[in-house]
Parts: C-alpha cells; sequence; structure tokens
C-alpha cells in the first residue's frame, strides 16, 4: 500500500494588483498530485492559473506540519 506524503506548496499570486503569500500543506501520493491540489484550492477563489507563482515545493514531517487536521489524519 503507498504512502500518503506530506507535502508543503510556497508560492505567489496577484489579486487587484497586490502580491499575496500563500503556504499550503498537502496530503498527497505523489508532488504532482499535491500542486494539483493547491492550485485546485487556490483557483477556487477566482485566481487564473497564470496569476500564481509557484516557489518551493517539499515533503516535510508530521512534526514539521503545523496544520491541526493533516496532522490529526496523518497519525
Amino acid at each position: 500500500m503507498p504512502e500518503i506524503k506530506i507535502f508543503q506548496i510556497v508560492g505567489t499570486y496577484y489579486r487587484n494588483h497586490k502580491k499575496y503569500l500563500f503556504r499550503k500543506e498537502i496530503r498527497a501520493l505523489k508532488e504532482k498530485d499535491a500542486l494539483e491540489k493547491a492550485l485546485s484550492q487556490i483557483t477556487s477563489i477566482g485566481i487564473y492559473r497564470r496569476q500564481i507563482n509557484i516557489k518551493e515545493i517539499k515533503e516535510i514531517t508530521l512534526e514539521e506540519c503545523q496544520d491541526y487536521l493533516i496532522r490529526e489524519l496523518s497519525q
């Protein structure tokens, strides 16, 4: 059975001529799946994918995770 990993995705997007920083923690099997999930969540607020710049995608441990729900689901 494949192990579900936790990925942290950091990036920026522009909205109304302002630059916003985001940091998402996503549970996924592969880095590609985590990126797709993060983009899906961000574009749900009315932002196009071309407005999003991904700066970093890295796998993190359970101890580094700050999201309570992801922490509980991963134990």
